[in-house]
């Protein structure tokens, strides 16, 4: 690459923020990234919070300001921040000349009331929700050429979006079927957060669902794959695990297929797309074949009636379900191969 224009990274204390910070320091524009916290303890580098990072001399870090920001001169600004902090940073940003990567929810919706009431938060900068593109590359790197704001989706959504989607596309669903979502995540998925229920004593040895009828995946999940709400079931469940998700996804064809056509199908729709691997029919994927990768893996299984199909969505939440989708669309900014630095 020729000299890359700096970067601006924006919090990088939770799990999503460094890990995103890892894979921008081994990135090929890594080496113009600046690093911003609230909170920077007086250090100048990365390392000194992070042992991880010894040994990496070019992490440097500073106060997070609006000004600190625009001083170094950046052209994107990756947003690994709350919800809240990205509806008040991003039109700031945008309209100082940056493009903005944001990794919370906060522009995932072109309907402000979608926003307030999955997330009990005041709505974002109403005037960038129109413009802001949907993160998911699979799907949107056409329109990331002209974007400003690409609001880079959640975790359980991209695994049941890029499972779900070809086959509502292909009009194979059975409209008057339940679609059931059923979502395991490792535990990094529910942030950093000092909450009891995330203490080692509590996740170890167990296994439990949360948030049913109210996680804030659901609008996302709904509005990317066309269903109806009422026609979705998603449930998500915590894993005494570190990383990664595994959608198992119930539904009903509304016609008889065979396994081929179904393979064929998802083949097709991620043909040149290096990031989904498709496995063959009856073959399915596991937590461990993604983990600490940017990889999503599909597999299923079609019952004899050719009717019942069960699909298997597999991706590292922290990789291809946030940091690593962030730099694949990074990528695509940079015009250069989507996969770069991340394989």
């Amino acid at each position: 690459m020729s000299s890359p224009q700096p970067i601006a990274v924006v919090g990088v204390s939770g799990y999503t923020g460094f890990e995103l910070a890892k894979l921008l320091l081994r990135h090929p524009a890594g080496s113009a990234a600046a690093f911003f916290m609230r909170e920077t303890q007086g250090a100048h580098c990365l390392s000194e919070l992070f042992p991880q990072l010894r040994g990496t001399n070019r992490a440097p870090l500073r106060q997070l300001s609006i000004e600190n920001i625009l001083a170094t001169g950046a052209g994107i600004a990756f947003l690994a921040t709350p919800h809240e902090v990205s509806a008040e940073l991003a039109p700031r940003l945008l309209e100082a000349g940056l493009k903005v990567i944001d990794l919370s929810g906060a522009f995932r919706f072109r309907d402000a009331t979608v926003f307030q009431s999955w997330y009990k938060l005041p709505a974002p900068h109403a005037a960038w929700l129109d413009a802001a593109v949907y993160g998911l590359p699979e799907f949107y790197s056409s329109e990331f050429a002209s974007a400003q704001l690409i609001a880079n989706p959640g975790c359980y959504a991209t695994s049941v979006i890029l499972a779900v989607r070809p086959l509502v596309q292909a009009g194979l669903l059975d409209s008057r079927s339940a679609v059931i979502a059923d979502c395991k995540s490792g535990a990094t998925g529910a942030g950093k957060e000092l909450r009891r229920d995330l203490h080692f004593s509590e996740l170890d040895g167990n296994f439990k669902a949360y948030n049913l009828f109210s996680h804030r995946h659901t609008p996302e999940i709904v509005e990317q794959t066309g269903l109806a709400e009422s026609q979705l079931t998603f449930t998500t469940h915590l894993l005494p695990i570190a990383r990664g998700i595994l959608s198992t996804i119930y539904l009903t064809l509304a016609e008889p297929q065979t396994s081929e056509s179904i393979e064929a199908l998802y083949r097709k729709t991620y043909a040149g797309r290096p990031m989904v691997r498709i496995w063959k029919a009856g073959a399915l994927p596991e937590i461990q074949h993604v983990a600490n990768t940017n990889f999503a893996d599909i597999g299923f299984s079609l019952d004899a009636s050719g009717r019942r199909l069960v699909i298997v969505s597999c991706l590292d939440n922290l990789g291809k379900g946030a940091a690593g989708q962030a730099v694949q669309n990074f990528n695509h900014l940079l015009k250069i191969e989507e996969n770069t630095g991340l394989v």
